[in-house]
């Protein structure tokens, strides 16, 4: 992302009788939310100029820079929350089988994708604090689990298999839409059939 010159305390989103009083708390849910719906809007490759975000959320510029010091970690948390708000629904799918539990990530990552396109957005930005498995501690014991249950085979590289599965339906909702384009398959249609297809990979790598 570019960069942006340092802001001042005359740096002001909105004109004072705009900006309701909040606390911190507050405010920083609304900074995070209006950075996603500005990059939503305009699109990930329009970048995220904080101004634009200060007068999305009706905060001072500056107040940014004081909760969260980069546009980097505006981002980061913004995203984490999503992260977070979906931490029951993850706690039940870990007691699945690898294969079931690529399926359900697959399904998960279609129902949100502007999510992964957002955490691209991160990891081509060369953010050295992004995390795309923010679990991996978690992963890596369900992953020794899948081989002792036979739903890994036990020489299995099931850390390299986790990752390439993980880019498999990343990369996919990435490009979804241009994927529909060029071949001329309707975007529902596509999303129907790739997670066919993924299933069948998905067979192969465990043997089942």
């Amino acid at each position: 992302m570019p960069s942006e010159p340092e802001p001042t305390t005359s740096d002001t989103a909105t004109p004072v009788s705009r900006r309701r009083k909040r606390d911190r708390a507050q405010t920083e849910a609304d900074l995070m939310a209006a950075a996603l719906r500005l990059l939503e809007r305009n699109g990930v490759l329009a970048g995220l100029n904080l101004q634009e975000v200060a007068a999305e959320a009706g905060v001072n510029r500056v107040q940014i820079y004081q909760y969260f010091g980069t546009r980097e970690a505006l981002l980061r948390a913004a995203l984490n929350e999503r992260f977070l708000a979906d931490r029951e629904a993850r706690s039940t799918h870990r007691v699945m089988g690898f294969a079931d539990r690529r399926k359900w990530m697959f399904r998960q990552a279609l129902a949100d994708p502007e999510r992964t396109r957002l955490e691209a957005l991160l990891a081509h930005d060369g953010d050295e604090d992004f995390t795309v498995f923010p679990e991996l501690e978690q992963t890596l014991a369900n992953l020794a689990r899948d081989q002792q249950t036979g739903h890994l085979p036990p020489d299995a590289d099931a850390l390299v298999m986790h990752v390439m599965t993980a880019a498999t339906y990343m990369g996919y909702c990435i490009f979804r839409e241009a994927f529909a384009r060029d071949t001329g398959i309707p975007v529902d249609e596509l999303d129907v059939r790739a997670q066919q297809v993924y299933e069948l990979m998905l067979e192969g790598l465990t043997g089942s």
